[in-house]
Order: C-alpha cells, then structure tokens, then sequence
C-alpha cells in the first residue's frame, strides 16, 4: 500500500491551516460562492467573482442551466437540481456486488484499518447504505442527519422517503485518503423475491442517484459467485449512461488455484457479455483485497506476483480520481445541459400537441400510450442522438401525475444560452482557469 503512505505524506506536507475539508461536526472555511445558490435568481453575478473552473460552472448552471431546467422540470424528469455542495463535493467510488464478495473488506484494506460501522461475514452483513469519508474524529451519522446537512451533497437522497434514510449512514473518520476521495459501500444484492418485494426503497433508484454523482464504480465478483441474477442485472442496467465509470474487480481470487483462475475470468468476461451492452471490454482487476491474505505461503509465486500488480492497478486508478475530478465535473455538466435540452424539447413537444379547446384528457392519454412515437419525432425535428433520449417507462410514470396541457412552450432563448454556454463560456473557461487537483 504504497500509494496510500506517498499520498499520506503528501496530505500532511500540504495542509496549512488546519481545518477539516470535510464537515462531521468540524466548521469547514465556507467558499464564497456558496453565498450564490440563497441570493436571489435574478441578481447577476459578477465575472470578477469567478476565481476557479469550479465557480465557474456554479456560475453558469444558475444564469444558464437552471432556468431551463425549472421551467421544463427537469427536476421531476430526470435529476433534482443541483446545489453548491455538489459542485464542491470530493470525488466517490462506490462499491456494488452480490453479498459476501468483499466490499466492506475492500474499503477496510485500502484504509488499512476498521471504519465505524463496518460489519464483516459471510452472510448479507451489511444491510445499509454507508458513506465512508473524512471527518475530524471517529462517528457514525444518521442518513436523517446526513440528508439535511447543506454542506454535503446528499440532499437529493430525500426524495426516497424515511424508509431509505433509516438505512443510510455516513461514517467519519481521520484518514489521508479519505481526505481526497469518499466511498460509498452498498447492501449485497440479493437473490429472487428478497430484493424486489422485501427492500422498502427504490433500491435501483438510489444506486441510479449514487452512479450519476460517483466518479467510479467498482463490481465486485466472487470466484464462486460468478452468476449475475436477475436482480443484479436490474442493478447493472441502472447504472445505463455511466458505462465509462465501470470497473470489474474479481476479489477473494486466492481462493482458487491458478488455472481455475484463467477458467474463472473466462467465465466472468462471458458473463459481463451479456449484460454490459458495449462493444469494448471492460477492465477487470484480479487479486484478493483482504489483508489476510496477501501474505499467505499458500498463493504460489506467480499468483502472488499477478495480484501484487493487479493492486498496483487499482490503486493508481483510484489515486488518479483526484486529479480528474474537475474533468469529470466539466464532464457531468455537459451531460447534463445536454439532457435539460432534450427535456425542453420533449415538454414543449407534448405541449404543441395538445388541443387548445376540447378533449384534453384523451389527447393527454393517447401521448402518453404513445409516448415512444413522440420521441421518434422530437429526435426527427431536432436532429437529437436516440441514445440521449430518457427511458421511456420512467418518462410515462411521472408524466401521468401531471396535466400535460400547464407545460411550457419551447423559449428558443432559454435553449440558445444553454447552446452559447457549451459552445462558448465552458472553452473558455477551461482556457482561463488550470485544473484546481493537479
């Protein structure tokens, strides 16, 4: 664990002040952009205010996007609006798997010690979503707690209802690592009925929510649970639009003998086949990240040698998060300006097509039964890419709770500032200002 000492040396080389990055209890230095997102909407703010790529983008979601957003809803469609702890949140990684493939051990062997809250065995242990990051001192804090604290970026996870934030928890603690990244561990996914009737959340919907605000997420498999059932594919196909996140880690790999490894990673690659929907192959990293072990006589020489590397890999993946994390950012916004335009477009379509007089009720229905159509023509008029498009059966749940008929129609000014904020302002503000992590 090299990476994890050069990295904490370089932590305590740097700090000068003394004050906590991340929040627990602690009283973190506020930026004064935060000031931006409770001032009024309409009061401009000065170029002269910007100071980094970050308050830039703050800037530019609330004069640009966010009108375009909270005139077509963007925020019932698609994803809450954002707030200044989003943009100024650390990087996450979070962990998926069936249950006892090691993801409560993972984090606990890159940290090199116990977290609060972490519950190790082979059976489905960890029944909670928890948020490992740094913190003054050791605690664990309620998901109600957490959920309502403005300087963390997990506001957005309120809309799951009670049910969710009874079984979320953020755990804090002093660590070097955590200083620059936070992890997100996840309950194992179960089998059959259990996961789908007995989970009183929207279980996809909060990993959907975590995978969009994540800048990695890990699958982790076990060499003896190489089947990915039906609720684990659920669980994969959630995670649709952030395939360029992905990595696969084939854990607990000590556990077999050196040609059933190259067996089991042929397995593991057909398997993903199936499910992942990409033409290219996803990087799988080999070896056991638990600290029991790593330095077991029983591993002959070159398993030894190939998961010594392997950790080399995955740790030089996850010490590079930092430094990517404003290009990420950039990366997301873009992503999502691009989706509040489609948005607008599909809202002011639907609009068009309702009849200004009489039978409003039926026109509503027949759009929604045919909502698939409506799209294909939105794409035609707008010359829009089919893979940007929303799902579908989401789009036609939510719009059954509203009247079509109070929609918006299409503002081509609205559209034409987001086009001269991703054709202009962004460039140039990327020319302006150097990435804050390098």
């Amino acid at each position: 664990m090299e990476g994890v000492d050069a990295l904490a040396t370089k932590k305590k080389d740097s700090t000068t002040n003394g004050v906590h990055d991340i929040n627990g209890y602690s009283q973190p230095q506020v930026p004064a952009s935060a000031k931006w997102f409770t001032s009024k909407p309409s009061k401009k703010i000065p170029a002269s205010a910007v100071t980094s790529i970050v308050d830039g983008l703050k800037r530019l979601y609330l004069e640009k996007l966010k009108p375009l957003e909270a005139t077509y809803r963007f925020n019932d469609f698609v994803s809450p609006s954002l707030t200044n702890s989003d943009f100024d949140a650390k990087p996450m990684v979070m962990l998926l798997g069936q249950y006892s493939t090691g993801k409560t051990t993972f984090i606990k062997h890159l940290l090199q010690c116990d977290y609060p809250g972490a519950h190790i065995g082979p059976e489905p242990t960890t029944d909670r979503f928890v948020v490992v990051m740094s913190g003054p001192d050791e605690r664990s804090v309620p998901g109600n707690t957490i959920a309502v604290q403005a300087d963390l970026p997990y506001g957005g996870l309120t809309t799951f209802g009670g049910a969710f934030l009874s079984k979320f928890e953020c755990s804090q603690m002093p660590h070097p690592l955590l200083d620059q990244i936070t992890f997100v561990d996840t309950p194992g996914v179960l089998s059959g009925e259990k996961q789908r009737t007995q989970r009183s959340y929207d279980f996809t919907g909060v990993i959907s929510w975590f995978a969009a605000k994540c800048d990695l997420i890990l699958l982790l498999f076990d060499p003896h649970k190489l089947d990915i059932s039906d609720e684990f594919k659920r669980v994969i196909s959630c995670l649709r639009g952030n395939d360029d996140k992905i990595r696969v880690v084939l854990n607990k790999a000590h556990q077999v003998d050196t040609q059933q490894l190259m067996r089991v990673y042929g397995a593991l690659m057909w398997s993903l086949g199936k499910v992942l929907n990409t033409p290219e192959v996803v990087r799988v990293y080999i070896g056991s990240f638990n600290d029991k072990y790593n330095n077991e006589a029983a591993i002959d020489e070159l398993g030894q040698d190939l998961f010594e590397k392997e950790q080399d890999d995955l740790l030089k993946d996850l010490l590079d998060i930092p430094r990517k994390a404003c290009d990420r950012r950039i990366n997301e916004f873009v992503k999502r300006a691009r989706a509040a335009k489609i948005n607008a477009y599909i809202i002011s379509h639907l609009k068009k097509e309702m009849p200004s007089m009489m039978g409003k009720a039926k026109a509503q229905q027949r759009l929604i039964d045919n909502l698939q159509d409506e799209f294909a023509k939105v794409q035609r008029e707008y010359h829009l890419p089919a893979g940007d498009f929303p799902s579908v059966e989401h789009y036609r749940e939510v719009l059954s709770n509203y009247s079509i008929d109070k929609f918006e129609k299409l503002k081509p000014k609205m559209i034409q500032a987001v086009d001269d904020m991703l054709g202009y302002e962004i460039p140039e503000l990327l020319k302006n200002f150097r990435n804050p992590y390098e």
